[in-house]
């Protein structure tokens, strides 16, 4: 064999080598490294949703915290369902107060609801009219949650300035169940 040859079939068999290195070894390996590759590139995808979803939760819990802050709050605003003799003595002392003259004070059926109960009182009162805004104000002053409703003044004709009033004025307590 010349050496010319040698060479060409020693640089084919070099070549050869190298083709079947490629092929069963470099290619599977080229191949295992990009599913690996797309494997972390997943991971880091699903902890990027998972630092989102942990940010989401907390701002979520400082929503919850809130929420419970102002439910508590709300929740001292209402009277246990013992206490309504005290709030409607308030309510006649302002009535009082302001020389108002109370014609009735009916109570209605009460409602319960899920969280509290609402027992409505119709009153009608007479008087001065600047009393009675006073007492609509001093009304509002009170530390309980009370809502008035249906408000009709009427002007009495025989008076100036005096008004009669009726109306219905809620008063919300704690329902026993959830004390």
């Amino acid at each position: 064999m010349t050496s010319g040859l040698r060479k060409v079939v020693f640089f084919v068999m070099l070549l050869s080598v190298a083709c079947v290195a490629y092929q069963y070894m470099i290619k599977p390996a080229n191949k295992h490294l990009a599913e690996q590759k797309a494997r972390v590139q997943a991971k880091f995808a699903k902890l990027a949703e998972f630092e989102q979803a942990t940010t989401a939760a907390a701002g979520l819990t400082k929503q919850l915290e809130q929420l419970q802050e102002a439910l508590d709050f709300f929740e001292s605003k209402l009277p246990p369902k013992s206490e309504i003799d005290k709030v409607l003595h308030d309510v006649t002392v302002i009535v009082q107060k302001q020389g108002l003259r109370s014609k009735r004070v009916l109570r209605l059926e009460r409602k319960d609801n899920s969280g509290y109960i609402e027992q409505p009182l119709k009153v009608e009162l007479e008087g001065n009219f600047n009393a009675f805004y006073s007492f609509l104000l001093e009304l509002e002053k009170l530390p309980r949650i009370m809502k008035v409703r249906e408000l009709e003044l009427k002007k009495q004709t025989d008076k100036e300035g005096q008004i009669a009033a009726n109306f219905i004025v809620s008063i919300f307590f704690q329902n026993e169940s959830r004390s």
